[in-house]
């Protein structure tokens, strides 16, 4: 059984002082597939690190966080994220996108970040990786404005309602399921199934958002496992169903 994790922070503090088993234990789970998102620049090299260690299971992303959006250094952010773009390859731009959940007064250059790296990822003929924290109209319209029949990536750590899930499929994007499906008051169990298997991708967002019964703990690559059961059960699918499928999904995206 193959399983992917399309989306975890594997290079954060939080996995410094026992990697070799975090990644053995993912291995173990059948998570042998595991894509990083950046962030900014203050993380790049840790990244790297992490590929050259863990060559055949780890692929980067680049790009600017949202959350790292700030006025005083977001322009030369933005030029190291193509920077890199130009000297190296990666799976996907990402993660980008809007969160108003920390600071809505950087709503507009967020906007503009974010907008910027969705232009450089078409002209690169390369998926996004999106990041959305109260923000699904804001995100929405910009991903309007940039609709060509170009898009493709994932919505990370989808959390919308089925109204939402249907416009971000709409883009040609897949929904990014984590653990957050698990959980009692998660919602998204309630509807998930009625979105075609198809469009759906598994990730973890490791350290953080853990899947139950590891609510409130660190999350790592291995839980992508516990998603894929929960969908398994939505679906009615066996667990090797889900890996298969969702696995094959992610190719389609990342291209690996």
């Amino acid at each position: 059984m193959t399983l992917t994790d399309t989306h975890t922070h594997l290079y954060s503090k939080e996995f410094h002082h026992d990697l070799d088993d975090v990644m053995s234990k993912a291995i173990e789970a059948g998570v042998t597939n595991l894509f990083l998102p950046a962030i900014d620049s203050e993380t790049t090299e840790d990244m790297y690190a992490l590929e050259k260690r863990f060559p055949e299971n780890v692929r980067l992303m680049m790009g600017l966080h949202p959350c790292s959006v700030k006025p005083e250094n977001y322009k030369h952010e933005l030029d190291w994220v193509r920077k890199q773009l130009d000297e190296r390859p990666f799976c996907a731009v990402g993660e980008i996108g809007i969160d108003l959940y920390w600071d809505k007064t950087t709503l507009g250059i967020q906007q503009e970040a974010f907008q910027t790296q969705i232009q450089w990822a078409k002209s690169m003929n390369l998926p996004i990786n999106i990041h959305c924290r109260d923000a699904f109209d804001e995100i929405f319209e910009v991903l309007d404005k940039e609709n060509d029949g170009n898009l493709s990536g994932i919505f990370h750590c989808f959390t919308g309602d089925l109204n939402q899930a249907h416009q971000a499929i709409s883009y040609g994007l897949k929904l990014g399921i984590g653990g957050v499906v698990t959980f009692k008051n998660g919602k998204i169990d309630h509807f998930l199934s009625q979105i075609p298997i198809e469009n759906i991708v598994l990730e973890t967002d490791a350290p953080y958002l853990a899947p139950t019964p590891y609510r409130g703990k660190r999350n790592e690559p291995a839980y992508v496992a516990l998603v894929a059961g929960k969908i398994a059960e939505l679906y009615q699918l066996t667990i090797e169903e889900v890996a298969k499928i969702t696995t094959k999904n992610a190719q389609n995206v990342y291209k690996f």
